[in-house]
């Protein structure tokens, strides 16, 4: 269940962020239809399913993707998630012949946000995975990629559209927790890795630290004591 604390502070979000475009007011009804956000390009994946009966959607993953790594702004990312990946045009897609995945979203360098799969949909993100007591993390959560490689920076667009984004979100779906790849899949995956501000991103959505990973804003000399 959502925690008290992450209620009110998602509810003062809700009533911060609604706005105004050419003299209308965006409310959550008209940020989202069936699962697709409205301020997103929408670039439809064949690579999703129906989620689980009863499933609530609770968790927001946050990775970091590039292909080939480290190199931004092509189209093979999108390639990837629409199953057209030339996987003979760069000899690192021989390790990723033939895979099928998805995310919900993609936050480009530069901010731009596109939209694989409707978050009313189970996309394929989180792999073999357990959080908050539960396996199987792509059940009930949406995936958001950030182009990025592990442990490096991220752009500070990237970090003003996720944060508008998980508000956006977290209006429409009972949104509890947030957590990287590395969390739900510790050992087994390391995105976004070092390189990533949660702090950064707790200031700008107000949440308390109980939706953040455990011990994730300790300082290094807070670690070593611990």
């Amino acid at each position: 269940m959502r925690c008290e604390a992450c209620k009110v502070c998602i509810a003062a979000k809700h009533i911060a962020s609604r706005r105004k475009v050419e003299g209308h007011t965006l409310t959550v009804d008209t940020l989202w239809r069936q699962g697709w956000y409205q301020f997103a390009r929408h670039i439809h994946s064949p690579n999703f399913g129906p989620r689980p009966p009863g499933a609530e959607v609770d968790l927001v993953v946050v990775h970091a993707i590039s292909l080939p790594p480290g190199q931004y702004g092509g189209p093979e990312v999108q390639a990837l998630f629409t199953n057209t990946l030339d996987w003979d045009a760069h000899p690192y897609f021989a390790h990723i012949r033939g895979m099928e995945v998805s995310a919900h979203f993609l936050i480009r360098r530069n901010g731009d946000l596109v939209q694989f799969v409707s978050c009313d949909d189970r996309a394929w993100h989180a792999g073999r995975s357990h959080y908050r007591g539960r396996d199987d993390c792509n059940n009930d959560s949406i995936g958001v990629e950030l182009e990025g490689l592990d442990g490096q920076r991220f752009e500070e667009p990237q970090y003003e559209t996720l944060g508008h984004l998980t508000t956006a979100i977290a209006q429409h779906y009972p949104i509890a927790h947030i957590a990287g790849h590395e969390h739900v899949a510790p050992g087994r995956k390391q995105d976004p890795g070092a390189g990533f501000e949660w702090r950064f991103l707790q200031q700008y959505l107000g949440w308390p630290d109980r939706c953040f990973p455990e011990n994730i804003f300790l300082s290094s000399t807070e670690e070593k004591k611990s």
